[in-house]
């Protein structure tokens, strides 16, 4: 019983990691696409000659991509591989 109840703990503290990593990428992405709009704007208003927007755009963007490859893509199916062996190996120590 008391093994079913750490497994449980366990399916929820990585239900909850995986949570708040997509929160976490969601927030990222939706303060990205409101911020660099009001900074265009910002430049657009103040001296339109010099487009410094783009440095943070791409910068930030940059810093988007990359959450999104470690959120969705590469990376979880090793964390998973490794998580299963490292529970099997503890099972049958």
């Amino acid at each position: 019983m008391e093994e079913n109840n750490n497994k449980l703990n366990e399916e929820y503290l990585r239900a909850s990691a995986r949570m708040d990593e997509l929160k976490g990428f969601y927030t990222n992405a939706l303060s990205y696409l409101l911020v660099i709009p009001f900074l265009i704007f910002i430049n657009y208003m103040t001296y339109w000659e010099y487009k410094w927007f783009w440095f943070p755009m791409a910068g930030w963007g940059l810093g988007v991509a990359i959450h999104a490859l470690v959120t969705f893509g590469f990376g979880s199916d090793w964390e998973k591989r490794k998580i299963k062996e490292i529970m099997e190996n503890e099972k049958y120590n």
